[in-house]
């Protein structure tokens, strides 16, 4: 894999990375608010693994150039 990114590929990362932060957010706050032990489990999931995701994401950009 190339240590580059076309700008297109950074905005596209960048626009993933904030949508998946609103997912997180969004997942992490009704975690709190739900009575149903099952969706909590779901919840739960999706917050574990959205923290990985957006860890990747920050990682991904945080170690590629731009290409011009």
């Amino acid at each position: 894999m190339t240590d580059k990114l076309a700008l297109h590929e950074r905005l596209e990362l960048h626009e993933m990375l904030t949508f998946r932060n609103l997912c997180l957010t969004k997942s992490s706050t009704m975690h709190g608010l739900v009575g149903c032990e099952d969706l909590k489990a779901i919840l739960s999931t999706d917050v574990t693994e959205g923290k990985q995701h957006v860890e990747q994401l920050t990682n991904l950009l945080k170690n590629r150039d731009v290409v011009s």
